[in-house]
């Protein structure tokens, strides 16, 4: 995503945020303050292929079981993870694939920074080296 990209959809959406109610932006707050756990994240990302049982979950992001277990409960109570019993075995899997777009343009987002970045050290770099 571009540059310009971003500032189209940042220009075209921003008013709508400012239409909601604190209540409303406190519900939005919240669901990225569950996402803003690395452990979270692991998981989240680790159930992008399909629904994983805990054990699955355990091997693919070598976190512990009972680490796993904690950020599962706070992922299914956000409403970002649903459970299945089969059996024995209980399921888990992302309720919305939507969550992977926000984070792919996250990802993105960064990526267009530390490229900006990166240009300003040569840029910096150049200088020193022609002085």
């Amino acid at each position: 995503m571009t540059n310009s990209t971003l500032k189209s959809i940042q220009s075209t959406s921003s008013c709508e945020y400012l239409q909601l109610s604190p209540a409303a932006l406190a519900l939005m707050a919240d669901f990225f303050k569950v996402l803003s756990e690395v452990s979270r994240l692991q998981i989240v990302c680790c159930l992008k292929s399909g629904a994983k049982n805990v054990t699955q979950i355990i091997e693919a992001t070598g976190l512990g079981q009972a680490n796993v277990s904690k950020h599962l409960k706070v992922l299914a109570q956000a409403g970002i993870v649903t459970r299945t019993q089969q059996g024995v075995s209980v399921y888990y899997e992302i309720t919305n694939p939507f969550l992977f777009e926000v984070c792919d343009l996250v990802c993105e987002s960064l990526v267009a920074q530390m490229h900006q970045q990166n240009q300003q050290l040569e840029q910096l770099r150049a200088l020193k080296t022609a002085v």
